[in-house]
């Protein structure tokens, strides 16, 4: 990554002309300066070192400045950024993919609907990345990269457990499970307050979290459907020793499966590096495969991560904006994002890209069914309150399911139809 420095303007040079004064976003050599903010470790320097010399050399009236930007305080910075206050501006910015609502709302996002169609190859986008980046058919985010969970095994103990062919449906997970469950064996390792994985089975009953109803949202887990994926979470989850009232961080469930003596877990398969620098003797002994769905003829429905692009509204590059973009989502760069950083690329058609890698592969597969949460701006407000995770444990712990449910709906909706 290059460092650039911006020259000051004059008082003489801004009385005389304005060219290559910073305040037009030039740069020292007449260049358009244009500026990409992506965030920390999203991409390798070597990454962002080449695809910044390929750019450049393309586009030989373009200096490319990429800003590295950490994600805590993340939303403020692009706020102010969108809305033109501060010292600092932006040209493309990689956002969160369930971040992108929240931005739509403030009005400083440039549509992109018209580039998306025509450049980027939007009908092959993953659902997951490119949802959430529209609202009522305009779209303004553009997926750049994906990840999402898998069930990491132990073939060792699948073997041991004589389970030759892995689980395409949840009836077949349901028996290994259960022949994997057996004496101090865990047959899953599943904290009780993994809202992600319940998110999924929530999608593949029909049901949500939360829906738009005229205009107002609404929390949805007491749905039937949505009930009917708490219920069969509860009965996944029974078939290990997880913690009914902690989430997968407490403790780290990687830390969990290292010890050798659980079957399975549900985690994004770069956690298998962990596994493996915890305890060398499960090197090669790890695999992976696709959360199974209610049938086999496609795989579970699991929650999207990553990231997309905006292009702020007051950017005064537009067109070169787009055009770093389209360099960014091409399959050139993606094939090298994917490969070197074991992303899911945007689109179903370049899963491909990672047949070479087994669990961005499996993580491919299950992209194709990726969700994300509900589009609403005021979801992270939800995530902040987090309803979701008491009710799971209410419901694991022997209460009404129905009415842990409802409490829970109330709270999201309660968030969801705020004022702030």
């Amino acid at each position: 990554m290059k460092m650039r420095f911006l020259v000051v303007c004059t008082a003489l040079a801004a009385a005389t002309a304005l060219t290559g004064c910073s305040l037009l976003g030039g740069s020292a050599d007449g260049k358009q300066k244009v500026t990409l903010w992506l965030m920390k470790d999203s991409a390798s320097e070597a990454f962002i070192t080449d695809f910044t010399a390929s750019f450049e050399r393309e586009h030989p009236g373009i200096d490319l400045d990429v800003k590295i930007q950490e994600w805590t305080g993340i939303g403020e910075k692009v706020n102010a950024v969108l809305a033109g206050k501060g010292s600092e501006s932006a040209d493309v910015i990689e956002v969160g993919n369930t971040q992108v609502a929240q931005y739509i709302e403030t009005g400083g996002l440039s549509e992109l609907t018209l580039e998306g169609l025509r450049e980027w190859g939007s009908r092959d986008w993953l659902k997951g990345l490119s949802d959430p980046g529209s609202i009522n058919g305009a779209q303004y985010g553009v997926p750049w990269y994906a990840a999402n969970r898998v069930v990491i095994y132990n073939k060792d103990l699948f073997a041991n457990a004589g389970i030759k062919t892995l689980p395409r449906n949840r009836q077949e997970w349901i028996q290994a499970t259960q022949k994997l469950d057996k004496g101090d064996q865990q047959g899953i390792y599943l904290a009780g307050q993994n809202w992600y994985v319940l998110s999924g089975f929530i999608w593949d009953e029909g049901g949500d979290l939360a829906v738009e109803t005229g205009g107002q949202w609404v929390g949805t887990l007491d749905d039937e459907k949505a009930l009917a994926g708490m219920t069969f979470y509860k009965q996944l989850q029974a078939l290990g020793d997880g913690p009914k009232s902690a989430d997968e961080e407490t403790p780290p469930q990687s830390d969990v499966f290292s010890r050798g003596d659980v079957a399975q877990i549900i985690a994004p398969p770069g956690q298998a590096a962990a596994i493996e620098a915890a305890n060398p003797a499960l090197k090669g002994k790890l695999g992976f495969f696709p959360v199974p769905g209610k049938t086999s003829d496609k795989p579970g429905a699991v929650f999207t991560g990553g990231s997309d692009l905006i292009i702020p509204e007051r950017t005064g590059h537009r067109a070169q904006a787009v055009d770093v973009i389209t360099a960014l989502v091409s399959e050139k760069w993606q094939t090298e994002l994917a490969r070197t950083m074991s992303y899911v690329p945007n689109k179903t058609t370049l899963a491909h890209l990672v047949d070479g890698n087994e669990g961005a592969a499996t993580m491919a597969v299950g992209a194709a069914q990726g969700r994300a949460t509900p589009k609403s701006a005021r979801w992270a407000e939800v995530e902040g309150k987090n309803p979701i995770k008491p009710y799971m444990t209410a419901v694991l712990t022997g209460q009404n399911p129905e009415e842990a449910a409802k409490a829970a709906s109330e709270t999201i909706s309660k968030v969801l139809s705020s004022d702030r």
